[in-house]
């Protein structure tokens, strides 16, 4: 069976960058501005991005677009680009590599086998491979996370590490704050192994923990829980509840150093601030959005949800 193939030693002059989100929208800017030659962009279909039938394309198509960079969405496309170009496979001169950053999809065999790819994943891996590492991270209470540059094989995230590190993972951090500082500190470990090839590599070792795609389960607040491990979910994004049998939002929340014995669940309004008790401790509703209206504060909710002794959230 024909193995995967190999990483340019030297530095890569030739990009066929792979990414989707917003997230991935950073790196493809600094590659261009490092010098780099992209060759090409391969992204996720344009999708419905609101209401209506009109759609709209991925953040990093926008952006190849702005930088005058050829777009695809097959990676068809790529393997032809460099079976095209004859790449002298003893030299690493003007050899194509492919940089991937969540790029949403599975690449294939045949593919990694004609162009070398590498990876941001944003765990230290082999903590978290999968696709929501970062919520993961969040939602377990991990004290540190962070980035590694790895190679793309065959088996999800499994790859060699070409370069990694870490960072802390605070009490107020949200999905979009650290997603924002993992790619700070990927970027300059991106451009150095770009600069300089796959000079050391080194196998991933300790536990696998696999990070599986968040869903409604892992966002529906369960009051019985812990006030810490709530916030967690809020701090994710997307955390639900119901009031009133309808579902309720919270954009944020806090631990309150408050203590009030009740049913978890309970809601208490305590002058102009929204307390709901927990399985342990408390927490302050900060902002919040009833279903069919938009986000407002939980000071603003209060005034009129005609709270008393006996409302609360949850089915």
């Amino acid at each position: 069976m024909k193995s995967i193939a190999a990483l340019p030693k030297g530095r890569t002059e030739r990009v066929i960058f792979f990414g989707t989100p917003e997230i991935a929208v950073g790196p493809l800017r600094a590659l261009v501005a490092a010098g780099f030659v992209v060759d090409l962009v391969v992204t996720g279909v344009d999708k419905r991005r609101g209401r209506g039938s009109l759609t709209s394309p991925s953040p990093v198509k926008q952006a190849a677009i702005e930088l005058q960079i050829p777009v695809t969405h097959d990676v068809a496309d790529a393997v032809a680009l460099v079976n095209n170009n004859h790449a002298d496979d003893s030299s690493d001169t003007n050899r194509f590599l492919g940089v991937v950053v969540a790029y949403g999809h599975i690449i294939s065999t045949d593919a990694l086998q004609v162009l070398p790819m590498i990876n941001i994943h944003y765990s230290l891996l082999p903590r978290w491979r999968g696709a929501a590492p970062v919520e993961r991270a969040l939602l377990a209470g991990d004290e540190q996370t962070g980035v590694c540059i790895m190679q793309v094989v065959e088996q999800l995230d499994a790859g060699d590490i070409l370069s990694s590190a870490t960072t802390q993972i605070s009490q107020t951090d949200t999905t979009a704050t650290l997603r924002t500082r993992l790619g700070e500190i990927a970027t300059p470990l991106l451009i150095d192994v770009l600069t300089h090839g796959a000079t050391a590599t080194k196998p991933q070792s300790g536990d696998v923990v696999v990070a599986a795609k968040i869903t409604q389960v892992d966002l529906e607040i369960d009051w019985s829980k812990p006030a810490v491990v709530i916030d967690r979910q809020v701090r994710v994004g997307g955390a639900f509840t119901f009031f009133n049998d309808k579902r309720f939002k919270i954009h944020s929340l806090k631990v309150s150093a408050e203590i009030f014995i009740s049913e978890s669940g309970n809601i208490m309004a305590v002058n102009d601030r929204v307390l709901v008790a927990c399985g342990q401790g408390v927490v302050e509703l900060v902002e919040v959005q009833p279903e069919g209206k938009p986000r407002i504060s939980a000071q603003d909710w209060k005034k009129g949800a005609r709270l008393d002794a006996q409302s609360r959230l949850g089915l």
